[in-house]
């Protein structure tokens, strides 16, 4: 939102569509933000750029967070899911729109960088209906190979999306086993909507099974 020398600043429009607000609210905020203090330059039909001030309060991220920041995000564009490479690039936009300009140029030109040559996890599934259940607490069916080449049909509770070292992993309560159980997203060969609801116990029972890892770490640790 803020731009020196050459570059004009950012329409309304542009604002708007990162910020997922109508033009409308866009304006009300920008003349909230005014009324408040801050130093927004520009009008309707040319632009924006936010002003630095010294008399505002510093923002939080320091040098060293907004480097971790970019990091996270970069690793997060190379994971392979088009998805969440979208949504790491409209968070940069979002936080570059609300630090200082120092702050601004150092996350968007950061020192630390990811190189992959290739995606971290190719040929991947559609990993939309598996985020989608765990965000709405809904059963999903799967058609799902084992590590011994067993296919089976499996009705899950997804609770949490694991990304490893080698593979995405689906933590979930299998209603066949009654038992927590891990699957691994590339032999899963089918997912389909079950229809049930297990809400609200998503958070509890994600609590509980990761409280089962803990344990079961600390145990091998002490052997």
């Amino acid at each position: 939102m803020r731009n020196r020398g050459t570059v004009t600043p950012i329409t309304a429009a542009r604002l708007a569509e990162e910020t997922g607000v109508s033009p409308r609210s866009l304006y009300r905020d920008i003349d909230a933000l005014r009324a408040a203090g801050a130093q927004i330059e520009g009008e309707r039909g040319y632009g924006y750029r936010l002003v630095e001030d010294p008399a505002l309060p510093p923002q939080t991220l320091d040098e060293v967070e907004i480097e971790a920041l970019a990091l996270g995000l970069a690793e997060v564009s190379a994971l392979g899911d088009p998805v969440l490479a979208r949504a790491a690039g409209s968070v940069l936009a979002k936080v570059a729109a609300i630090l200082p300009d120092t702050r601004e140029r150092q996350l968007l030109h950061a020192i630390a960088h990811v190189f992959r040559p290739e995606p971290r996890y190719q040929d991947m599934i559609d990993l939309a209906p598996l985020r989608e259940a765990c965000w709405r607490e809904q059963a999903l069916c799967l058609s799902y190979t084992d590590g011994d080449g067993r296919q089976s049909r499996r009705v899950i509770w997804p609770l949490a999306l694991v990304y490893n070292d080698t593979c995405i992993t689906v933590l979930a309560w299998c209603c066949l086993r009654e038992d927590f159980r891990m699957f691994r997203s590339d032999r899963i060969a089918a997912i389909e909507p079950d229809g049930m609801s297990f809400r609200p116990r998503r958070v509890a029972l994600l609590r509980e099974y990761v409280g089962r890892l803990a344990e079961r770490r600390a145990e091998q640790a002490t052997h």
